[in-house]
């Protein structure tokens, strides 16, 4: 249990984080939308996550053996190697900033983040939950 707490804790933190620094990079091309030359950036990371993650392009386990049955997970398999992996790389885009592109992008990051924020609620409502029905027995 603990291990698969502070590995469900540890991942969507860190992906909170990269989220933030995309919130940034966005912030950062619509305050350049009339700067002469600037190049907007794109922070992307999904790839590399999936790949740390062991998942495949539609965002289920991948099997590495035959035997290997595809909903199981063992949070133990899962080490602290995989954020060295994970690393959110800066692409410079287009010759100009399209604002309605980049709008578009914030709010999507924006919800990906509020829906990050209430996995996070959620797990430690559970955990709080557990840890008071154990005080109750």
């Amino acid at each position: 249990m603990k291990s698969l707490f502070s590995m469900q804790v540890g991942l969507v933190g860190r992906v909170m984080d990269m989220q933030l620094q995309r919130q940034n990079v966005i912030a950062g091309n619509i305050a350049n939308v009339e700067t002469p030359n600037y190049k907007p950036r794109e922070l992307t990371f999904e790839k590399d996550l999936q790949a740390a993650l062991g998942l495949d392009a539609r965002g289920r386990l991948s099997l590495t053996a035959e035997g290997h049955i595809p909903s199981a997970f063992d949070p133990n398999s899962f080490g602290p190697n995989w954020e060295k992996k994970l690393r959110p790389r800066l692409i410079y885009g287009e010759d100009h900033v399209n604002i309605d592109k980049e709008m578009a992008k914030h709010a999507k990051n924006q919800l990906q983040y509020t829906a990050l924020t209430q996995v996070m609620t959620k797990t430690f409502e559970g955990l709080n939950t557990i840890i008071m029905d154990g005080k109750q027995a």
